[in-house]
């Protein structure tokens, strides 16, 4: 195990205390000591992001998945950067983010709703409760909504 490993799993465990505050500073420091690992700065921009400072937390998305992350983080980071682009109005790099993520990781529908948020922000309000009704349908195990499945996605291939 790495030695930044022990310190990072215990300063992350803090943050579902809800110590947010308190962790980015532990962050930091041991991302001064271990300047490139990826998990280090997924935990910082995540810990920024729980702060609502997007822009704090853009540079650290970007370089953790730069330096690489195993793929349960990598989706989280690229979902995190993804939202954060959208949050700060970089709207097609949001959506290109949000597509490539899908790609990487199709068996998860998180991807399209935070993509249909972009589109819908774009202004692509037809697309965006289009993705938004297809993943309901796709996921939904509720048994009144299942019944509805396919009215539903007709109404959706209707929207203009």
């Amino acid at each position: 195990m790495p030695d930044w490993k022990e310190e990072l799993d215990a300063i992350v465990g803090a943050r579902a205390y809800g110590q947010s505050r308190e962790i980015l500073p532990r962050l930091k420091a041991l991302d001064a000591r271990h300047p490139n690992v990826a998990e280090i700065n997924f935990q910082l921009a995540w810990s920024c992001e729980v702060l609502e400072r997007a822009a704090d937390a853009l540079p650290y998305y970007e370089k953790a998945i730069a330096l690489g992350l195993p793929p349960n983080e990598l989706s989280g980071a690229l979902l995190g950067l993804g939202s954060t682009l959208r949050k700060l109005g970089q709207l097609e790099r949001s959506a290109e983010v949000l597509r490539s993520g899908q790609i990487q990781f199709p068996d998860n529908p998180e991807f399209a709703v935070f993509l249909a948020l972009t589109l819908f922000q774009q202004g692509r309000h037809a697309e965006a409760m289009q993705l938004a009704l297809e993943t309901l349908c796709t996921t939904t195990e509720d048994p009144g909504l299942t019944a509805y499945q396919r009215a539903i996605r007709h109404a959706a291939s209707q929207l203009r």
